[in-house]
């Protein structure tokens, strides 16, 4: 049983992908990071005997420690953290842990450069509808939660991404583009190694929507309705991309919990058993 300052591997697989989820800091070394490279979706690698440099990035921030095997050194760091304000759990056996379990995984040689804020940039067409509020949504609830995006004209987004450093999705001719019947957002979950029932399942509602076969699966039509009328309703990207992130949380949670569910008869509450 952990400690009260530790959250078990089974506690912390619930909080992966919802909006709210600490933010979860891996100090591994580069020893340890070299023997098992991957990352815990969304964590972000920091040098452990550094943390002047990055500490105050979390100050407002909940906080999860990582290190290899959750001993000395996400003991001290987390302790450090709570010292300064900043409340902060360590994953009971750490990084070690979490791959004994089989959880989600990261490939970290896929992930984009970041900046010096530790952030990725991405750049897309204007005027998003599906792929391009789906990729958004996947890059910031398992990749970055700090991902910043640029919506520019398409004619434009190439040139934008030589020029600002930003990594092109969803548009033809970069990496992070449609492939067959698989639209961007299945490459995503694809190459980031990303699979899940539940991810799997959203990947399926999305590619229905954006490429027309609403066939795919029932939940694609009322997808793309939303998606269009996310369009109507904001004539800024980023408000729309703001705004539409919730339709995305909700139908992960449905994907992942609710699918047997039906409108009627279900005892559960909101924020329960994330």
């Amino acid at each position: 049983m952990p400690s009260p300052t530790e959250i078990s591997v089974p506690q912390l697989s619930r909080l992966i992908g919802v909006p709210d989820r600490p933010a979860l800091i891996d100090i591994r070394i580069d020893e340890d990071f070299a023997l098992d490279p991957p990352l815990i979706p969304g964590s972000r690698r920091h040098v452990f005997n550094q943390i002047e440099d990055w500490i105050d990035a979390y100050r407002t921030l909940k906080t999860i420690i990582i290190c290899h095997k959750g001993k000395k050194l996400s003991q001290g760091v987390a302790a450090l953290f709570r010292a300064s304000g900043i409340e902060s759990e360590t994953l009971e056996g750490g990084f070690s842990a979490w791959a004994e379990a089989g959880q989600l995984l990261v490939k970290p040689d896929v992930i984009t450069e970041r900046d010096r804020q530790n952030r990725t940039l991405w750049v897309t067409k204007a005027r998003p509808k599906i792929d391009r509020i789906a990729c958004p949504w996947l890059i910031r609830r398992f990749i970055d939660p700090g991902a910043r995006f640029l919506f520019v004209k398409e004619s434009e987004v190439l040139q934008v991404s030589q020029k600002f450093n930003a990594t092109p999705f969803d548009i033809e001719g970069c990496f992070w583009s449609h492939r067959g019947e698989k639209c961007s957002f299945d490459m995503m979950i694809d190459t980031f190694d990303l699979h899940s029932p539940a991810l799997d399942h959203l990947a399926r509602i999305i590619r229905g929507a954006d490429t027309g076969r609403l066939e795919l699966a029932p939940q694609s039509a009322g997808l793309l309705a939303a998606s269009l009328g996310y369009s109507r309703m904001y004539r800024n990207d980023l408000e729309q991309l703001e705004n539409a992130m919730g339709l995305y949380d909700a139908l992960y949670r449905w994907c992942r919990d609710a699918t047997g569910e039906s409108h009627e008869g279900s005892s559960h509450r909101a924020g329960e058993s994330l």
